[in-house]
């Protein structure tokens, strides 16, 4: 029997990163050491159904240190988690990461590390499994139906808008058409930004309300019909079969994978 990747969650005491700890130490192949969050004021996470004390620290430097991971798991913030990923690059920690909000020139910055130490890690704009499948099923409609819009809808403490994933969908459906989308102007606007913002000819709505998680349609207009594809997170443990998958492969990777999709072998589309 291969011995658990040794991890750690930062972010650990966030509505997501408490999923990832419930979750990621359920898993036989997972060794979960530790969890790190800056309001941590315990040394200790207490695991649900006696499943044990994990460590806290405030920091993810003290937390390797402490328990020494081969992979750090990353809910945070954009600021933190590209400094997290720094500081796991340069302790051999693999990171995984599902904060969103990162920039292009910090996935470079993070591609660019992971090289050089020859250290696999792993970005990912959304970790469901039905998310992904969601914005492939969406790059194959792309290259039949010239009309789409993207409809986001999150809790009302998501702090970015549109979401990455949505804009992550949007930049795959061009991509997969070869050319922008078909834009209907409206000729006249009662109220500013109705229309959503634009990505190369595909509308995007953001709506932000309690009681939401996290759910997308994209829908395709075409002559005489329509396409919807959706998906929809429930809760937030949604997250956790992808970033186990993510977790078990990024120990065998030696660079920067963008996106889930990639691990799930998902293709172009």
């Amino acid at each position: 029997m291969a011995t658990p990747i040794k991890v750690v969650v930062a972010g650990a005491l966030g509505r997501v990163g408490r999923e990832m700890m419930y979750g990621l130490s359920a898993d036989p192949d997972v060794d979960l050491v530790g969890g790190a969050d800056p309001v941590a004021a315990e040394d200790y996470f207490d695991l649900p159904g006696g499943g044990g004390l994990v460590p806290l620290a405030r920091s993810v430097e003290a937390l390797f240190s402490r328990v020494r991971p081969r992979v750090m798991v990353d809910f945070t913030t954009a600021e933190a988690a590209l400094a997290n990923a720094r500081a796991a690059i340069r302790a051999g920690v693999s990171p995984v990461i599902g904060t969103t909000g990162l920039s292009p020139a910090n996935i470079e910055e993070i591609g660019r590390l992971a090289h050089e130490a020859q250290l696999g890690a792993v970005i990912a704009p959304n970790f469901a499994i039905g998310a992904n499948l969601m914005m492939y099923f969406a790059r194959i409609a792309s290259r039949y139906l010239s009309a789409a819009e993207i409809i986001e809808l999150h809790h009302a403490g998501k702090a970015d808008a549109p979401s990455g994933t949505a804009y992550s969908t949007a930049k795959m459906m061009r991509e997969a058409r070869g050319e922008p989308f078909d834009r209907q102007e409206t000729k006249k606007l009662t109220l500013d930004d109705v229309r959503g913002g634009d990505v190369d000819g595909i509308r995007i709505h953001s709506v932000r309300l309690p009681g939401l998680v996290a759910h997308q349609e994209v829908i395709f207009g075409g002559q005489g019909q329509t396409l919807i594809i959706r998906h929809d997170s429930y809760g937030r443990d949604s997250f956790v079969p992808g970033v186990l998958l993510a977790v078990k492969e990024v120990v065998n990777r030696s660079e920067l994978v963008y996106g889930l999709d990639k691990i799930m072998g998902l293709g172009d589309g």
